[in-house]
C-alpha cells in the first residue's frame, strides 16, 4: 500500500486550518502532519516535517502567500496548492501563484457550501505523485513567429492542472494573425476572466473570454468561461462560439470533451487539437474524435507535464498523433496551420 500523502496546512485562520485538516484527513490516502498560521511558522514546519505537499493561504499577515511561495520555489521546491478567496483580487493572486510555480489553486468555500474543498484531497494526491519539484520562473515575453501566413484551420486546446503555465508557453509563440483558437481550461468562473485578461496583456493576439455567438476570427483566442456552461464551436458557414447549459462531463463544466467533439463535427480535417497537462481523462475521447475526423492532434509529453493525466489517456487510446515537449507545441501548431500557398489551407 502506498504511503499517504503528507501535508502541511498553512492558513492564518484556525477555523480554516481545522476545516482543511478535517477534509484531508477524511481521505485515507492523505495525512495532515502539521499546521502553521504564518510564513515563519510554515518555514520552521517545512524544515522539521519535510511534507510532500503544502496548502498555502494567499492572504496572510507579515508575509503573504505569494511572497512565501516565491521563497519555497527558489529555495526548496515542492508541490504547493494555493487556497484563495473567490474574488477578482483572489483570482489575480492565484494566477500569479500558478505562474510562480504553484501546483494548483482551490477556492475558499462560501457560507453554506455543501462540500467545502470537495476536490482538494484529489489535488493533494496528484501533487504528491507529481514530479513538479522544480523551480519555475515567472513567464516572460517571447518573440512570436514572424512571416506566418495563416491558413483555414481552427485550433482547439484543452488543459487542466498546470494549464496556466502551459497555455502561456504555447500562446506566447502565436503571432498577431494566429488561427482562430478556442480553449477550455478547467478553472473557476472568477478565474477565467482574469486569466483571459492576463493572456491578452502578454500575448500578441487578442485573448478574450468566449461569449455566446462570438464569431471565430483570425488573430483571436477564445477562453471558455468557468462555471455553468460548456463551450462549443458551431455553424460551419460562419463558425462561432456557443455556450450551452448541460450537465458536467467527466466531472467538469466546461468540459474539454464537449469542445473537442464540436470541433470534430464542425471542422474535421481543418482543425488542430492540442491536449495539455491535467488530471483525469477529460478531452481524450474528444481528441480521438478529432483525429478520426482528419484533424491533426498533439499531446504534451510526460516530462513537461505538471500532471500527465489527460495527455496520457489521450495517447493510450490513440488520440494523439504526436507527443511534444511544451516548448515545441506552439511552433508545431503554427506549422500545421500555416497556409501552404495561395488558395490552400
Amino acid at each position: 500500500m502506498t504511503a499517504p500523502a503528507r501535508v502541511l496546512v498553512v492558513d492564518d485562520s484556525p477555523t480554516m486550518r481545522g476545516l482543511i485538516t478535517a477534509v484531508l484527513n477524511s481521505d485515507p490516502e492523505v495525512r495532515v502532519i502539521g499546521q502553521a498560521g504564518d510564513a515563519m511558522e510554515a518555514r520552521a514546519a517545512i524544515k522539521q516535517l519535510n511534507p510532500d505537499v503544502v496548502t498555502l493561504d494567499i492572504e496572510m499577515p507579515n508575509m503573504n502567500g505569494l511572497e512565501f511561495l516565491e521563497k519555497i520555489m527558489r529555495l526548496r521546491p515542492m508541490p504547493v496548492i494555493m487556497v484563495s478567496t473567490m474574488t477578482h483580487h483572489g483570482a489575480n493572486a492565484s494566477l500569479a501563484a500558478l505562474e510562480i510555480g504553484a501546483f494548483d489553486c482551490v477556492g475558499k468555500p462560501g457560507p453554506g457550501e455543501p462540500r467545502p474543498f470537495g476536490d482538494l484531497a484529489e489535488k493533494v494526491k496528484a501533487a504528491a505523485r507529481s514530479l513538479h519539484r522544480r523551480t519555475l520562473a515567472p513567464a516572460v515575453s517571447v518573440s512570436p513567429a514572424t512571416e506566418y501566413r495563416v491558413g483555414r484551420k481552427v485550433v482547439a486546446i484543452g488543459s487542466s492542472t498546470g494549464g496556466v503555465e502551459a497555455l502561456i508557453a504555447v500562446l506566447q509563440k502565436f503571432p498577431q494573425n494566429c488561427p482562430p483558437t478556442v480553449i477550455t481550461q478547467h478553472m473557476p468562473s472568477t478565474f477565467t476572466k482574469s486569466f483571459a485578461e492576463r493572456l491578452n496583456r502578454i500575448c500578441a493576439p487578442v485573448v478574450q473570454e468566449a461569449t455566446d455567438g462570438a464569431r471565430l476570427e483570425i488573430g483571436k483566442i477564445y477562453l471558455a468561461p468557468g462555471g455553468e456552461r460548456h463551450l462549443q464551436v458551431v455553424n460551419p458557414s460562419a463558425p462561432c462560439c456557443r455556450l450551452v447549459e448541460k450537465d458536467p462531463v467527466n466531472g467538469h463544466r466546461p468540459s474539454v470533451d464537449v469542445l473537442f467533439d464540436s470541433v470534430a463535427e464542425l471542422a474535421g480535417r481543418n482543425a488542430v487539437g492540442v491536449i495539455l497537462t491535467g488530471m483525469g481523462r477529460d478531452g481524450a475521447s474528444g481528441l480521438l474524435k478529432m483525429r478520426s475526423a482528419g484533424a491533426r492532434t498533439i499531446g504534451q509529453n510526460e516530462k513537461t507535464c505538471v500532471v500527465y493525466g489527460m495527455p496520457r489517456v489521450a495517447h493510450e487510446i490513440g488520440a494523439v498523433e504526436q507527443q511534444l515537449p511544451l516548448n515545441a507545441i506552439g511552433e508545431e501548431v503554427l506549422r500545421l496551420t500555416a497556409a501552404r500557398k495561395e488558395g490552400t489551407e
